[in-house]
């Protein structure tokens, strides 16, 4: 079999690499990092007094995100939160930015719809969860639509909202992968979107004691929940039809990994824990449309077999249906739901 051709956006960001420490990159971009955090520091404060309003919506709020700069595992824990929630019989609605989408205005996700019309990720999230999505900039905007077309909701789970205050939360789940804090430096000298602890909005109903940490790379870190992460052993194509992981590393075709998320390196070492070896693998931008695909596709091994995430499927499918999607399964600890159920029923009517 030939050997991994490696690309060159799969080693990383040199920016994102030059975050882990304080040396010459982070030194010369930390006065960059100063008006960054002067800039956020503002933005909180035009809601701690007022100036800006905070919208409550009347039923549980609870909002995922991170205080670092890309991936982190925010989408996966959504689908965790939504499904467990879902078992305790509540009904749950999400909502989002819509990260990408070409639309304007506040949409509700349909199963049919296009990355281009809502986003990659609240598509993944209609799908596979069949539960009220909706997209808008404005989040307390898109939670009021959604409670206005869906009244029987129960609870609503923001993707990716830690640091937009107009929704006021309840709960805020903080999640943090492998790579931690870093530098604990802002941006750009550092991956922090904002300090640890975080400077909070209690307008916005943050507050210390209702904010669980949880971290996805499975590490027992003191004072945080774990989760632990790994793909599923089937593969899946845009006709449904399935294909085994153990399968595929017995075989003797070549194996193409193509990824556009933050951190597409994660996804290539998490298919070779499995057992494969990749011929070749194709990291793209964050959130890309795949409109360039083809251009990519020529430099690929003859025959080979195309395995991507299961966010950039949707992307991916229309142009190459025959590629596979490898699903994400998390699982954190139990004790990160005994905690998250504890504060929604400690919640004031």
């Amino acid at each position: 079999m030939a050997p991994a051709r490696p690309n060159p956006a799969e080693t990383g960001s040199w920016l994102r690499r030059s975050w882990q420490t304080r040396g010459l990159v982070s030194a010369m971009l930390w006065p960059l990092s100063l008006v960054y955090g002067a800039v956020g520091a503002m933005h909180r404060q035009l809601y701690r007094s007022g100036i800006r309003s905070v919208t409550r919506v009347g039923i549980p709020v609870i909002v995922v995100g991170n205080v670092t700069a890309g991936g982190g595992g925010k989408t996966p824990t959504v689908m965790e939160i939504t499904t467990h929630l879902r078992g305790r019989g509540l009904r749950v609605g999400v909502v989002s930015r819509g990260y990408g989408r070409r639309t304007s205005g506040c949409v509700e996700v349909q199963p049919d719809d296009s990355s281009d019309t809502c986003g990659d990720e609240p598509l993944l999230l209609r799908r596979t969860l069949d539960i009220p999505v909706f997209v808008h900039a404005n989040r307390a905007h898109a939670a009021q639509t959604l409670l206005a077309r869906h009244p029987d909701t129960q609870v609503i789970v923001c993707d990716d909202g830690l640091q937009h205050y107009g929704l006021y939360r309840d709960i805020e789940v903080c999640v943090i992968d492998a790579e931690g804090f870093g530098n604990k430096r802002l941006l750009p000298a550092g991956p922090m979107r904002q300090h640890w602890p975080p400077a909070l909005v209690h307008s916005a109903g943050q507050d210390a004691t209702r904010t669980l940490l949880l971290h996805t790379a499975g590490a027992a870190w003191p004072g945080r929940f774990s989760a632990h992460r790994r793909l599923a052993t089937q593969l899946t194509d845009a006709n449904g039809q399935t294909r085994a992981m153990i399968a595929l590393a017995e075989g003797s075709q070549p194996i193409v990994a193509i990824a556009a998320i933050a951190k597409p390196e994660a996804f290539f070492a998490m298919l070779r824990l499995q057992g494969l070896t990749l011929a070749y693998t194709l990291a793209l931008p964050d959130h890309d449309d795949f409109s360039q695909f083809a251009r990519h596709a020529s430099a690929f091994p003859f025959g080979a077999v195309l395995i991507c995430t299961q966010k950039d499927a949707a992307k991916l499918w229309p142009q190459c249906p025959q590629a596979l999607a490898a699903v994400l399964e998390q699982r954190s600890e139990p004790a990160f739901f005994q905690a998250l159920d504890a504060l929604l029923q400690a919640r004031p009517a």
